[in-house]
């Protein structure tokens, strides 16, 4: 053992007699406590980010290739997928699955209420593996080969203000764009779905495709847009970029993120919280590092004249306090640690926190963290705190023997 790391193991022991250990025990639990809001504020903001992003891209995927001169109303201009395109998307190994989908401005009645929708128009290729999930009430759409289904799949928020039920009828109208004249259909109710986005929930149904083709009067291989899921979905950006420079130039290619920003600058907009507490978290529990060093160096001022008359330096004896200052640290951190992590895996296992979904989109707070997060915030906060104790150290070089040993 180091005559420092000796030294320090025995003249530091915590003992209800000396004023520091009140101070080191408020030292341990300001690190503690600290790491533990950093670790959380990270997890939460991780998991609530992550968990909206995959109920939008699940919703409408990550990719959406449409037609060039699309405008944002809800009527859409048709894109042809041709061979050369569906080879294009089928070759693409960045792709999972892509799926040609159609949706149409139109409006429910009933005989007390009425309500503006969007039929969504879908495929026997749709992927229902987000909206299984989400089935609330009844069953997904079941598709014929030889004939078009009239099952809907309407949302639980339409289906509440309606007073609608699975197995019931509806009918619903629509406008043809070029005669002006409406369009009645007729369908039944196969489920409800609810995905928590308000965004969706109050506008969409979900129905054939080829409902919406006969609406439009398009051909069949005429559809509104092709929906793309990717394999990794941080890689969408550059995904799409390379689609758009390879898909004919009438159609135009965008992320979920340019469909809907407003959705995701809110999210982004949660990265400054965390910094804030993270910055907060970090100068609280570093002063007080700081101030509980500077009470140790005091309290052994006399210790520190004695040594240095005989004859150890400034170095050595600042590794002495350096020393006692990181098992605090460290102990800090480990109690950080403990209470971070056992709230994350109750709060992921129980859900016992819970948030309005109106306001928030999710019914409980969400937390994920990962081992980079993890290990980031330990080795970067231990590297801060670290360097903020080189500061009260430096007391130590103007304490002089003869008076430090006089007044002692």
């Amino acid at each position: 053992m180091r005559p420092e790391t000796f030294i320090a193991s025995r003249l530091f022991s915590v003992s209800r007699e000396q004023m520091s250990s009140t101070i080191i025990r408020i030292a341990v639990l300001s690190v503690a406590v600290g790491l533990a809001v950093m670790m959380i504020s990270v997890a939460v903001v991780i998991g609530f980010k992550n968990q909206i992003r995959s109920k939008v891209t699940g919703f409408v995927s990550e990719i959406q290739i449409e037609a060039l001169n699309n405008n944002l109303s809800s009527e859409a201009l048709p894109m042809v997928l041709d061979d050369e395109l569906f080879l294009k998307l089928v070759d693409n190994e960045e792709i999972k699955h892509f799926q040609a989908v159609a949706q149409k401005a139109g409006i429910v009645k009933t005989d007390d209420n009425i309500q503006g929708v969007i039929l969504k128009g879908v495929g026997d290729d749709y992927d229902w593996t987000y909206l299984n999930d989400r089935i609330v009430a009844g069953r997904p759409i079941s598709f014929s080969d030889t004939a078009l289904t009239s099952e809907i799949l309407v949302s639980k928020k339409i289906a509440g203000k309606l007073n609608l039920q699975p197995g019931q009828a509806l009918r619903m109208w629509f406008v043809d764009a070029e005669s002006l004249q409406t369009r009645g259909r007729k369908f039944e109710i196969s489920g409800l779905f609810e995905t928590g986005l308000a965004e969706f929930d109050d506008r969409f149904i979900f129905g054939d495709i080829g409902h919406v083709q006969k609406l439009y009067n398009w051909q069949p291989d005429q559809f509104g847009a092709v929906e793309i899921y990717l394999k990794q979905s941080a890689n969408s950006a550059a995904v799409a970029e390379s689609l758009y420079y390879s898909v004919p130039v009438d159609l135009n290619v965008s992320t979920a993120e340019e469909k809907y920003p407003q959705i995701f600058d809110w999210l982004e907009l949660q990265d400054m919280n965390v910094w804030i507490i993270l910055l907060l978290m970090v100068l609280v529990s570093g002063i007080t590092m700081i101030s509980t060093l500077l009470i140790i160096i005091l309290e052994r001022t006399s210790m520190i004249g004695i040594l240095k008359a005989m004859g150890a330096g400034n170095a050595f004896i600042r590794r002495i306090f350096l020393f006692n200052s990181y098992r605090i640290l460290v102990k800090g951190m480990l109690f950080g640690n403990a209470i971070a992590l056992t709230f994350i895996g109750l709060q992921s296992y129980f859900g016992w926190l819970k948030l309005p979904e109106e306001s928030y989109y999710l019914s409980e707070v969400p937390v994920e963290l990962h081992l980079y997060h993890f290990l980031l915030l330990n080795f970067g906060l231990l590297i801060i705190w670290s360097l903020a104790l080189l500061i009260p150290v430096t007391v130590i070089n103007a304490i002089q023997p003869s008076k430090a040993i006089r007044y002692a």
